[in-house]
């Protein structure tokens, strides 16, 4: 998996492939040394996730909560038709764990202030 660096703990992840099937696929993430937050596309994580009554995203916002990480999802989100998952993105935007931005410049900007 290819990687950029942007300083401050901050780690891009470079790749097309699905790489978040489950909650428990981002505690190899952590392990990407000197990182504390994570930047992936929206692409790279399970149309399941977006299915709140799947749990993934929930068990996975626990995870970033419990070993202190943060997570920008890169993509359009402003089509969402499903109330709860807008509610969702809505506030891990205001908790800024785990934002919802449309792009890498957006998520650099809200986790270097």
């Amino acid at each position: 998996m290819e990687t950029k660096l942007y300083g401050n703990g901050i780690v891009e992840i470079i790749d097309n492939n699905v790489i978040i099937k489950e909650a428990d696929d981002v505690l190899s993430l952590f392990c990407i040394d000197g990182c504390s937050t994570i930047i992936v596309k929206k692409e790279n994580i399970i149309n399941d996730f977006f299915n709140l009554s799947t749990r993934i995203a929930g068990e996975t916002l626990q995870k970033f909560s419990i070993y202190n990480m943060r997570m920008a999802i890169i993509g359009n989100f402003e089509q969402v038709k499903s109330k709860s998952l807008n509610d969702f993105i809505y506030e891990s935007n205001k908790i800024k764990r785990i934002i919802f931005v449309e792009t890498v410049e957006e998520a650099l900007k809200v986790f270097n202030n």
